[in-house]
């Protein structure tokens, strides 16, 4: 996925105790109705670690990576949405634990970067699979993160295809809120080096950041944790004071252990960060890229396709080289 990097905000300004949240869109927490995060049982990681046993660097893959709770994401390589769904967060409520979604299909997706092209066919084609996406996970407890980049990815758009991409997002938003009573969704919000708060609120705002429970942050990137609380604090400043509400918002903490070193696709010397749990100065520290799993043809992957798990890249962001 493409994450171009715009200037860092030079400062952000805290977020005002004074604002109230809106109101989420599910009053049932589903962190209180499991007992921790899912592993998800057929990442790419384990799938490695399961292929490669002898392999010298599979004791350190599979403790620090493949065992650590993170994102499983969903496509058009995922088969019947729904059944997808369905049987993921089935699994995760078998084991009583809470799964983390991914909703990657958008029409027109990566539309600006190239290197995660594809999604749904029309907008109409996405409409109904992400209305089977939700359906596949009903009431079952559960965090979906929809569609990294899409708020962000804007560069080389007309107006008509941003307010097309708007419409799709709220479209979903719709359907979780119609048929998942027991999900979080996170409309995502880019990072800190892409786009300014105030654009950014604005375009949450405009997607239907109302309906979600909150936002999403450094998807597949690399700006530290406090970057991100940083600029999600300024993001939510800027949706209070010109929207009347705040939300809480998540940072994907899988590859930001050395931050950001001004590269976006593979670069070298990343190291992997704080594993999923709650708090740490957002509503949730997420890993929601698979540390290992490649950004595209480009940097220490070059060669490689987007999402393709590369075990010396994931070897050597375990020990920050």
């Amino acid at each position: 996925m493409r994450r171009r990097l715009r200037g860092l905000v030079a400062a952000f300004v805290a977020l005002p105790l004074a604002l109230a949240a809106a109101p989420s869109a599910h009053a049932a927490d589903p962190t209180t109705m499991t007992n921790g995060f899912y592993v998800d049982p057929d990442s790419s990681a384990k799938r490695w670690v399961a292929a490669n046993p002898g392999d010298g660097r599979a004791l350190a893959i599979n403790s620090s990576v493949a065992n650590t709770p993170m994102a499983h994401w969903f496509g058009s390589w995922s088969g019947t949405i729904g059944t997808a769904t369905g049987a993921y967060v089935g699994a995760a409520e078998y084991q009583h634990k809470l799964p983390i979604l991914v909703a990657y299909n958008i029409y027109n997706r990566d539309y600006c970067g190239g290197h995660s092209a594809g999604g749904a066919a029309s907008p109409s084609a996405y409409a109904s699979w992400i209305a089977q996406f939700a359906g596949g996970i009903a009431d079952r407890p559960s965090i979906v993160l929809l569609e990294p980049d899409s708020l962000a990815d804007y560069g080389c758009m007309t107006g008509a295809q941003i307010g097309e991409r708007e419409s799709m997002i709220t479209g979903a938003l719709t359907q979780f809120n119609r048929q998942t009573p027991n999900t979080w969704v996170y409309l995502d919000a880019g990072n800190p080096g892409w786009a300014s708060p105030a654009t950014m609120a604005q375009r949450l705002n405009e997607a239907g950041l109302r309906q979600a429970h909150g936002f999403s942050l450094n998807i597949s990137n690399y700006y530290t944790t406090a970057e991100n609380i940083a600029y999600g604090n300024a993001v939510n400043s800027e949706l209070g004071a010109r929207y009347g509400y705040t939300k809480p918002f998540v940072v994907d903490t899988s590859r930001n252990g050395n931050g950001s070193n001004g590269q976006w696709c593979n670069p070298s010397g990343r190291r992997t960060g704080t594993p999923t749990r709650t708090g740490g100065g957002a509503e949730m520290l997420l890993w929601i890229k698979t540390p290992g799993e490649s950004d595209g043809d480009c940097g220490v992957g070059a060669g490689s396709s987007a999402g393709q798990f590369l075990p010396e890249v994931a070897y050597k962001m375990i020990y920050g080289y």
